[in-house]
């Protein structure tokens, strides 16, 4: 079934209306990239509703021309797309590692023990969580998705069934406990030592109070660590499939530094990531806090934001030129799906993540080009992704089809799906990823 047909792009730096920016508030102007109408990206299709309609919102990221803040205007609330959600973190390898590592370098760098306390907001299944719990580390999660928080604290992490707002921040440091907050009771009433914000801080259309809120969360002598995605890396590299409903905004070090000072947090140290095709870790103060050598500033944050102002990031000119690279990207991929049908070769999917649905609805991609795609999660399998209606099926339907290529939908996690299905090689199939360009090998 062939997905929606999207409408065409608007021309780059026209606009039809002007909302407010997220995080100063100036009209947005020019359009980075306009991807068409898209469903939400982590609506996945029940078999019950295949015939069913579903609702497309418009997907165009604009540029904040006062503060160069990158963001989608909200189309759809965050109850909508929070409060039931199908990812689950600990479905990845190389994320559990991440999260492993991440635990081992804060307790070490920051002094972390028995005493201390550290909040995870969007702690997602306590996949991360757990390691600083095995540590004997009090912890507790914020995690607005009901059915994820349920498997949170299935796995003994104390978990708030919220959405992250200054006002919740603030009842739980004073210790005022309702009788909804569970297993997280007894740990409310304190500030943390470790905040914690991985891959949260661009889910939220309320950025302000949501900054405050963290703000509010921490300790005199604590410490922040937010991991996003890099603006820079993002535009570098066309990865314009991250951009979906759920990412409400997208970060340079400078946007993100004008965003956390407003709110009384200092950016003290920068770390760049490989995860999500090059992320930053960015680790704060208060900046009302007594000196603290742990919190020693270093010239890593200066250094990257001379390599942003380097790369144009300051000027409007280079967001105005990233919709044609999309649209290379698009066609490249439709011209390899197109060759490999019409030679007679079959072409599946790995992975069905959000990304993946903005790639294969905004390029129109349906199973007439990619038959079916597989996932490891079984809160995926047996469903339909949104828009295209591809079917999703256990990996082990890659050895009972043998396709001759696997485009990997996920490319971020390249390197552990291509070890996670070497069996493809057996029978000469060949694996391809689709951003920046077609690759194939």
């Amino acid at each position: 079934m062939a997905s929606a047909d999207v409408r065409p792009a608007r021309p780059a730096g026209t606009s039809s209306t002007a909302p407010p920016c997220l995080s100063c508030g100036a009209p947005l102007g020019a359009v980075v990239a306009d991807l068409g109408m898209s469903p939400l990206a982590n609506s996945y299709v029940e078999p019950a509703a295949i015939d069913l309609p579903e609702t497309f919102y418009p997907l165009c990221a604009r540029l904040c021309e006062s503060c160069f803040l990158v963001q989608l205007p909200a189309a759809a609330s965050s109850e909508a797309i929070f409060s039931e959600y199908a990812y689950f973190s600990s479905y990845s390898d190389s994320w559990l590692r991440h999260a492993r590592d991440y635990v081992a370098m804060a307790v070490e760098r920051f002094g972390l023990g028995r005493d201390s306390l550290v909040v995870e907001v969007a702690s997602n299944d306590g996949y991360l969580l757990q390691y600083a719990r095995d540590r004997g580390i009090p912890v507790l999660g914020i995690e607005p998705a009901r059915n994820v928080a349920e498997h949170a604290e299935a796995r003994g992490v104390p978990t708030l069934n919220r959405f992250l707002t200054e006002q919740l921040a603030r009842a739980v440091v004073a210790g005022s406990e309702r009788p909804d907050w569970g297993s997280a009771g007894p740990l409310l009433g304190r500030r943390a030592d470790l905040v914690i914000a991985n891959n949260v801080f661009a889910h939220t259309p309320q950025l302000n109070d949501f900054t405050a809120g963290l703000a509010a969360l921490l300790a005199p002598q604590g410490v922040l660590t937010i991991e996003v995605q890099h603006l820079l890396r993002l535009l570098e590299q066309v990865q314009f499939d991250t951009i979906y409903h759920e990412h409400f905004a997208y970060y340079s070090l400078h946007a993100a530094k004008r965003v956390l000072e407003s709110h009384g947090l200092e950016l003290f140290d920068v770390e760049e990531l490989a995860t999500h095709g090059g992320s930053l870790r960015m680790i704060c103060r208060r900046a009302d806090g007594a000196p603290d050598e742990r919190l020693t500033p270093t010239g890593r944050v200066e250094e990257v934001l001379a390599a942003e102002r380097s790369a144009g990031l300051l000027e409007a000119a280079t967001y105005l030129r990233f919709q044609e690279r999309v649209q290379a990207t698009k066609r490249g991929l439709l011209r390899f799906l197109i060759e490999a049908r019409e030679q007679g070769r079959s072409v599946v999917g790995y992975g069905a993540p959000a990304k993946g649905n903005t790639l294969l609805n905004y390029c129109g991609i349906g199973t007439d080009l990619l038959e079916y795609t597989v996932d490891r999660s079984p809160h995926k399998q047996g469903r339909f992704l949104p828009g295209s209606r591809i079917p999703i099926h256990p990996p082990e339907r890659l050895r009972e089809t043998r396709p001759d290529h696997v485009l990997i939908l996920p490319w971020n996690l390249e390197r552990e799906i291509v070890d996670q299905c070497s069996e493809v090689r057996e029978w000469g199939g060949r694996f391809v990823v689709a951003i920046p360009e077609v690759r194939v090998w």
